[in-house]
């Protein structure tokens, strides 16, 4: 597609988006997944409201720095003594354990947040834990590792704890955010929990999970806690007391510091910040995994990340990054507008850096690129000022569909076109997540763009497994559709016969 067609289809895109109140409402859809309609939702119905919904303290797992150290996280109520600790056995009546400590820091008012990394893990092995909250002992809970040369991941997108509210169930109720019961996280944790079950249900060897961002909804500032009720319900889910989970900062998370105190990233920067936090990044096998929080569009401090990232790990065989603006995706509300402003800086970045795989959000569709290149061209820099405006260095405003801006992000070029499998590829497959709970979906943008091999909108949950050993990356997506996993696109698969390469 050339670059007036392009300008064209974002002409569209700005049409379909209509004019409210001065803006953009965003294109959300109809479509969302309804919960009520399951037959267990009576059941979780009492448990939200009489545990879930003002439970703080769940834990989450996040991987350490390599494959042999693991994260955890978790609120506490605030007494000022108890140091956290995580004790770690490999039998189920914790005989034999070992006690990690860690730190404490002040979160939301009433809690602590607190931080411990365990070490000398080995794989192929059932891990017991329990975790320390206001000085006692918690229940005994598992992990288990995989093989650490050869796993699979799941990859999700825009969880987005909250965001139904405003659609009408089948029982005619509107689901709102705004009281104590807050019925559109109860609706979207309820569904948050049913993906997980149904991806492990098929794929129990998943090692852990990455999400492309926007865990929960509530654009909350500083440390607003009312987006608390949302991070309960997204780590109340069964699965996530047992799998790890590695979360890119989302629009949604980035402005509040709870993202911060639920999560314990490894190899934590403090560059690329927004309130949320900052990059991180960490190696799991053969693999080194860079997360970006694209929030923050100061690309030079990204690539510093970068730099630190591939310096401390220069030798795995891939290299994944994850971020949560779609730059390439084809999605309507954002890949034509936001997303593409972080291109012309990004795009070089993966090639200098000899970037595989970019895994992005934001969207809530799916797509899969073709492998991409920069056209190594000096190009204007924009930013995103708002739904109506971006602005070019001189500080002049203009329209987002401008046909200067749409130009300078046409900044790349097309490296192969090959359609399920790719031998020591020259270029970047970027990779963008639908919503892995169905709390909100959006169109596809009406013209597919040139440089998407694959895109789908069916209006379902849906999840990737990502599967890696030394020579291959594959990719597998699926929707869920009538409670069982459908698959939407081929397998893709990427292969290296040539690891010195780096």
């Amino acid at each position: 597609m050339n670059g007036r067609k392009k300008c064209a289809a974002a002409a569209i895109s700005a049409a379909l988006t209509m004019m409210l109140a001065g803006g953009y409402v965003y294109a959300a859809t109809q479509h969302f997944y309804d919960s009520t309609t399951d037959e267990a939702w009576e059941g979780w119905v009492q448990q939200w409201e009489s545990q879930v919904s003002t439970d703080y303290e769940k834990i989450a797992l996040t991987p350490g720095t390599d494959e042999t150290q693991m994260n955890f996280a978790w609120y506490s109520k605030t007494d000022g003594t108890a140091t956290p600790k995580i004790e770690l056995s490999k039998s189920s009546d914790m005989s034999g354990a070992v006690t990690f400590e860690g730190y404490a820091a002040p979160a939301i008012d009433g809690y602590s947040s607190n931080k411990v990394t365990a070490k000398a893990l080995s794989e192929n092995t059932t891990y017991y834990y329990r975790y320390y909250k206001n000085g006692a002992p918690g229940q005994v809970a598992s992990f288990k590792t995989h093989g650490f040369n050869s796993y699979s991941m799941l990859y999700v997108g825009d969880p987005q704890i909250g965001a139904s509210k405003g659609q009408t169930t089948s029982a005619g109720d509107k689901l709102e955010n705004k009281s104590a019961l807050n019925t559109a996280a109860r609706n979207d944790a309820f569904s948050w929990n049913k993906t997980l079950d149904t991806a492990m249900a098929a794929n129990p060897d998943i090692s852990f999970i990455l999400s492309a961002g926007d865990q929960i909804n509530k654009n909350v500032e500083g440390r607003d806690p009312g987006n608390e009720m949302e991070y309960a319900g997204f780590l109340n889910a069964d699965w996530m007391k047992s799998l790890p989970i590695a979360t890119t900062i989302g629009n949604h998370d980035s402005t509040n510091e709870s993202y911060s105190y639920h999560f314990n990233n490894p190899n934590d920067t403090q560059l690329g910040k927004t309130t949320a936090g900052g990059d991180y990044f960490y190696k799991y096998g053969p693999a080194l995994y860079v997360v970006l929080n694209t929030n923050n569009y100061n690309c030079a401090e990204h690539e510093q990340v970068m730099r630190q990232a591939v310096s401390a790990y220069p030798n795995t065989a891939w290299r994944i990054v994850m971020f949560h603006q779609d730059i390439y995706g084809s999605g309507l509300d954002h890949s034509d507008s936001d997303g593409i402003v972080l291109r012309t800086q990004l795009t070089p970045l993966m090639d200098k850096f000899d970037v595989d795989v970019v895994l992005q959000g934001h969207d809530h569709t799916y797509s899969r690129s073709y492998l991409l290149k920069s056209d190594s061209k000096t190009h204007s820099s924009y930013d995103f000022h708002d739904w109506d405006n971006v602005t070019d260095g001189a500080g002049n405003v203009f329209p987002y569909s401008n046909t200067a801006y749409q130009a300078e992000n046409n900044c790349y070029t097309i490296a192969n076109t090959m359609p399920g499998s790719v031998t020591n590829a020259d270029g970047t497959l970027y990779m963008e997540a639908n919503s892995a709970t169905g709390s909100k979906y959006y169109e596809l943008i009406p013209n597919q763009q040139d440089y998407i091999a694959v895109r789908n909108q069916n209006w379902n949950p849906s999840y990737s497994v990502i599967r890696v050993n030394q020579n291959t990356f594959s990719i597998d997506t699926y929707e869920i559709a009538d409670g069982r996993p459908q698959k939407i696109d081929q397998t893709f698969t990427l292969k290296k016969t040539d690891i010195a390469r780096r």
